[in-house]
Order: structure tokens, then sequence, then C-alpha cells
């Protein structure tokens, strides 16, 4: 039987963190389907199309990594592609918490569908999206956050939007 896992994530944008998980957990999969999500609730700052691009670039030189998008509960995803676990990232305490509740409520939807965490390495834990796209927007260098391409992405979708870019993000802390 091949086993498969599903690292899914919104990915607005990927970062070092995201790609490290990804990279161990395809070491503990035969494959690893890399799951751009295409209708979070929240303000996104790259379409999915984009967003799945960026993500599909990051691993190209993957072979057991498989990058797709897709939209309903994780479960009925992970059943469609046949995936034994969901695999998911943990940075800091808060991070467990709701791991931990998704993960109950996801057993409680699909028993047969195992949740895998990873504790992220020391050296991203201080990565988030949410950080990247504001320090981005800010004029900050991200370069050791995302890999080039991304940076590139960042830079000139801010680039674009010019005086407003600042105003595209939920600002958090990075401005004052």
């Amino acid at each position: 039987m091949t086993r498969i896992g599903l690292f899914p994530a919104t990915y607005d944008p990927i970062h070092y963190g995201h790609i490290d998980i990804a990279v161990r957990a395809a070491r503990l999969f035969d494959e690893l389907v890399v799951a751009v999500y295409d209708r979070p609730m929240k303000n996104l700052l790259f379409s999915v199309e984009e967003r799945v691009k960026l993500v599909t670039a990051s691993f190209s030189d993957a072979p057991n990594i498989r990058v797709t998008r897709y939209s309903g509960l994780t479960v009925d995803f992970a059943r469609e592609v046949g995936a034994q676990a969901v695999v998911r990232g943990l940075r800091v305490f808060s991070d467990f918490e709701l791991e931990f509740r998704m993960a109950l409520a996801n057993t409680r939807l699909a028993p047969d569908i195992d949740t895998v965490c990873l504790i992220t390495s020391e050296r991203h834990m201080h990565l988030a999206s949410s950080t990247i796209r504001e320090i981005a927007s800010l004029g900050g260098d991200t370069s050791t956050m995302v890999p080039p391409h991304v940076e590139r992405a960042l830079l000139a979708r801010f680039s674009n939007l010019g005086d407003d870019a600042a105003g595209a993000v939920d600002m958090v802390s990075m401005r004052d």
C-alpha cells in the first residue's frame, strides 16, 4: 500500500517553514500531497492560481511531492487523494491548541485519517505568512524567510499596489 500524506494550507505565501515541514513529511510518506486551500476565510494577497504556481516551484526538485489545490473539508479531500494522514506543523504553544481541536474534529468526521504534527525547525519558528506579508508590504527584507521566486512575487505584488501596499495586508505589529 502506498502511504500518502496530505499537507494542506493557504500558503499565502509559502515560506521556508512550510518547505521544511513538507520536505520532512515527504520522508515519512511515499507521496506527499501539498494542497493549497482555495477559499480560506481571510484576506489573500495571491490568487489560488498564483499560490499553486509559487508552491509548485518550491518543490520542483522533490519527486514525491505533488502540489494541487482544493476546496471543502480537508478530510474529504484527504479521502479523495487516498491520504492516510493530514500533516500539520507546530511552531509555538498556541499552535498546539488550534491543531489539537482541528485534529479532534477531523477524527470525528473521518476516524480513518490520522493527524501527524511535526515540530517546526527552530530556525523557522518565527515564520508566519501574515508576518511575511506585513514585512514585505512595508518594504522589509524577506530573503531569509521565503525562496527567491516568492520574494520576487512579493516585491512585484507590492510594487504594483504602490501607495496602497501597506493597506493590502492586515497589520499586526511591524509598523509600530
